[in-house]
């Protein structure tokens, strides 16, 4: 499959104007990427647990414009005009007007926000450009409806083209964006293990998973909510020419590899052992590049250790991942909720930020709130 597959038929619908809003969840990988070629390829694959609660709502208001020789827009967070977010969006346009040439025809206002903290290591370039990517495709959707009054659409445009074109534009915007569109398990990047995987687009995890990982709970302790040191971007280039970037590119093939036997059987401390050597192994390739750093904070530290600590003393199974940043993700299987929770309000949460913390939980993807 190509890029091609993305490129429109000429549009048989005309749209004046209109508004239409989705939510898209964050997502957590269990097998991390880190690193990426040209347009947002990823070195290595990735599979992740999409979340249920913390999520992005994005409205997308568009008239149609007279002059069609730029892209004309306004981002608004929370409310609040934000200009600092339009060369990120502008450079998202840039890459996805072929796939979406309405593009410069419309004059958009973009309304978004989060239900958690933006730039804090909770992937919200991951819900928000995967909800900006649903919102455009439903604007193409209605330009491509052969007849408005019957719902009739061209075959093209069914739910799975749908997604799949939704996981490859937001795949553009924010690499992990593509793996927000669908649930619960999402597998994105070209391998050998996954049938159908993709480097263009995220993927449903088409296996058999045992039911102790269905409604896997997902507690992020907010250990630090304030923008992040490096950017995700700059750690991804800082791949290139690192000493351990191959190696570690066919680990997460291996690892990969390793996780769908422990789906299937749901062998927990597998699981558990295979998710934390990953976590910490993307900090690892942080602090081995040059320039190297550290997302971790102290408190990141101190919550690991309790967790190691609780898990040898109580056999149950607490284990935690993180993302580029500090906050810590505890994860953990629901029939084990109860006294795992009070173990976190009662010693883990102290060492968040002002006693900050979300409960989430595995979720199903985004949906569509207006039209």
């Amino acid at each position: 499959m190509t890029e091609q597959k993305f490129i429109p038929r000429k549009y048989t619908n005309t749209i004046e104007s209109g508004k239409v809003t989705w939510e898209s969840p964050s997502n957590i990988a269990l097998v991390k990427y880190w690193g990426k070629k040209k347009d947002q390829i990823p070195e290595n694959p990735s599979i992740s647990f999409t979340l249920n609660n913390c999520k992005t709502i994005t409205s997308l208001s568009f008239s149609k414009k007279e002059n069609t020789s730029d892209f004309e827009f306004e981002v608004f967070l929370d409310g609040e005009k934000k200009d600092d977010f339009k060369p990120k969006i502008e450079t998202f346009f840039k890459r996805v007007e072929v796939y979406l040439p309405f593009l410069k025809y419309y004059k958009f206002k973009i309304d978004t926000k989060n239900t958690f903290p933006h730039s804090s290591g909770i992937a919200s370039s991951a819900s928000g450009m995967s909800a900006l990517a649903l919102c455009l495709m439903s604007i193409e959707k209605q330009l491509s409806e052969s007849n408005v009054a019957s719902g009739a659409v061209e075959a093209s445009l069914n739910n799975e083209y749908f997604n799949q074109k939704a996981s490859f534009l937001a795949r553009l915007g924010s690499g992990s964006a593509c793996r927000s569109i669908e649930g619960d398990l999402i597998v994105w990047g070209k391998n050998k293990t996954v049938e159908g995987s993709s480097d263009l687009f995220g993927i449903k995890y088409p296996y058999k998973v045992h039911d102790n990982f269905k409604n896997y709970q997902d507690t992020i302790l907010l250990v630090d909510k304030g923008e992040k040191q490096v950017s995700s971007t700059v750690g991804h280039n800082l791949m290139f020419n690192h000493p351990y970037a191959q190696n570690r590119f066919n680990q997460a093939h291996d690892n990969l590899d390793a996780l769908k036997p422990i789906l299937e059987s749901g062998n927990l401390d597998a699981f558990i052992q295979l998710i934390e050597s990953e976590a910490l192994t993307l900090h690892a390739m942080m602090m081995t590049s040059m320039p190297y750093f550290i997302l971790m904070k102290p408190n990141t530290l101190e919550i690991i250790n309790k967790i190691w600590t609780f898990r040898a003393e109580t056999g149950l199974h607490i284990s935690f991942t993180l993302d580029a940043g500090a906050n810590v993700h505890v994860l953990y299987p629901k029939n084990e909720a109860s006294k795992i929770l009070e173990f976190i309000k009662n010693e883990l949460v102290a060492y968040c930020q002002n006693g900050h913390y979300i409960c989430d939980q595995i979720g199903l993807g985004a949906n569509q709130l207006t039209m």
